[in-house]
């Protein structure tokens, strides 16, 4: 179905309105009174435009298909709101295109950050913002209305890093699975062989939350474009006689935006992540002759030494293994040796 994606009007209000609750009505125990909690709907261009966003709509076949809105908050950070697509086009990419729409408004508009609230029952919608880079940041926020509301923020940068916590982290899982996937099928220095299957990933990632979750774990994240493109993770689970060392694992970052800096910030984020936890020592291992290693070396890494054949290719030939480490800083005097 052919859709156009126009500037919303007060007199879609009707449209609007259907729409909603066409969606709303997939989910039992979601009720929709309009006058009583949302009477903005009768006139949405207007309440959008005094609060200085904009309103879109999308048409398909004489009727409302689909709509999304954005508005400004403070500090560059953007709100994306009523995102909605009619049942019937699940899956036809107009949501995509509705949300590239509002994000590149935005941006134009200064934007450096977005955040929306979705209920927590709408799983497809939560599927749909991770797919386009969003995580969970924050807490649940609870309404006082008739459908006795939960809501997820999720958010994403523009530009930039973040450290992930337990929930944006298990909400990161088909993203990162995604970057993991496409950086196996490149030759990427880690332990799986191409093709590596989604389910595999995914799973490997859910057990980082988990991690993550259990303090073991910090796992670091970077945008570009407003496109979750890279991670690194660093370890925290040493033994007891060393703990202050920490592992760097899983430097990743997708083919489509390597050569512009975001491996080297993702380390050097990571260094000052090591640092806050009192870390003073950091080791990793790489592919002998990984792209990888000269950026180790270039940012100050000393190599500890390489063992012959210590991984294989996919054909089973021996590959040689390099070990790195790098002193950071001072322990604190409480936590030194006695």
């Amino acid at each position: 179905m052919n859709s156009i994606i126009r500037p919303g009007r007060d007199e879609d209000a009707e449209g609007f309105i259907a729409l909603i609750g066409a969606c709303w009505a997939q989910y039992p125990g979601v009720l929709m009174d309009v006058d009583g909690e949302m009477p903005e709907l009768r006139a949405l261009a207007t309440w959008y435009a005094a609060k200085g966003g904009s309103l879109w709509a999308a048409e398909a076949e004489g009727r409302i298909a689909g709509m999304i809105a954005v508005r400004p908050l403070d500090a560059g950070e953007w709100e994306i709101c009523r995102v909605y697509v009619h049942p019937s086009l699940h899956g036809a990419a107009l949501g995509h295109h509705l949300l590239d729409t509002a994000e590149a408004h935005a941006i134009a508009a200064g934007a450096t950050r977005f955040k929306l609230w979705s209920d927590t029952r709408f799983d497809r919608a939560h599927a749909f913002y991770e797919k386009w880079s969003y995580v969970r940041a924050g807490a649940i926020r609870v309404l006082d209305d008739i459908s006795h509301s939960l809501e997820f923020a999720y958010a994403k940068p523009v530009e930039g890093l973040a450290v992930l916590d337990a929930a944006a982290a298990s909400s990161a899982e088909r993203r990162l699975a995604a970057i993991l996937v496409a950086c196996v099928e490149q030759g990427a220095a880690v332990s799986w062989l191409p093709p590596l299957a989604a389910d595999t990933a995914r799973a490997y990632w859910r057990r980082i939350a988990r991690d993550v979750a259990a303090g073991e774990k910090k796992l670091l994240a970077a945008w570009a474009g407003g496109v979750f493109v890279g991670t690194v993770t660093l370890d925290l689970g040493t033994p007891p006689d060393q703990r202050h060392r920490a592992e760097v694992a899983m430097l990743l970052v997708l083919p489509s935006a390597r050569r512009k800096g975001l491996g080297r910030a993702l380390m050097q984020r990571l260094e000052t992540e090591a640092q806050a936890e009192d870390r003073t020592l950091l080791t990793l291992a790489t592919r002998a002759g990984d792209p990888a290693e000269a950026l180790f070396r270039a940012s100050g890494w000393q190599e500890a030494g390489r063992i012959p054949g210590y991984t294989l290719s996919s054909n089973g030939a021996p590959r040689d293994t390099a070990f790195f480490w790098k002193r950071l800083g001072t322990a604190r005097p409480s936590d030194a040796a006695p």
